[in-house]
């Protein structure tokens, strides 16, 4: 790198982003999928089981467990990355040896994993929580079946 040219940071965001919209296909798919495949199955089982409401119930389930497994995990990233975050600031102002010495190694370590755990990973788990949960409710009376069966059939 001779520093002659301006670098071309249009290219460099457009790869990025590109990339990262790639990556995030599965994610939001499986998250708007998953519900609906968990409440049609379960609907057509309480069809033939005699319990119309059985596809919501599962779906209650699922959003509950979801929010709480997703909450927690999220605060989890959230408050850890900025532990690390601090804990490398710590040792650079002169603590445990100082920048240089092998607690700053490791808390270098630690701010690197840390950094995406606040910034990223954590307030991204808000974002599934809230597809999942507008996917869910949104779409709630597809997973209730018509009462007094029909013999398996799906009956909208």
């Amino acid at each position: 790198m001779t520093f002659k040219q301006k670098p071309n940071y249009y290219t460099c965001v457009k790869l990025v982003t590109s990339a990262a919209l790639s990556e995030m296909r599965l994610p939001g798919l499986l998250t708007v999928a998953m519900p609906v495949g968990v409440g049609m199955t379960f609907r057509v089982f309480g069809e033939w089981t005699g319990r119309p409401l059985l596809g919501a119930e599962v779906l209650s389930s699922f959003l509950m467990f979801g929010t709480v497994a997703g909450i927690l995990m999220a605060l989890f990233l959230d408050n850890v990355g900025g532990a690390w975050d601090n804990a490398k600031k710590y040792v650079e102002m002169g603590n445990f040896g100082g920048k240089g010495s092998e607690a700053h190694k490791a808390a270098v370590t630690g701010d690197t994993v840390g950094d995406p755990f606040k910034d990223t990973a954590g307030p991204s788990l808000h974002v599934v929580i809230k597809l999942l949960s507008t996917t869910i409710l949104v779409l709630g009376p597809l997973f209730v079946a018509r009462q007094g069966g029909t013999g398996g059939a799906i009956v909208a």
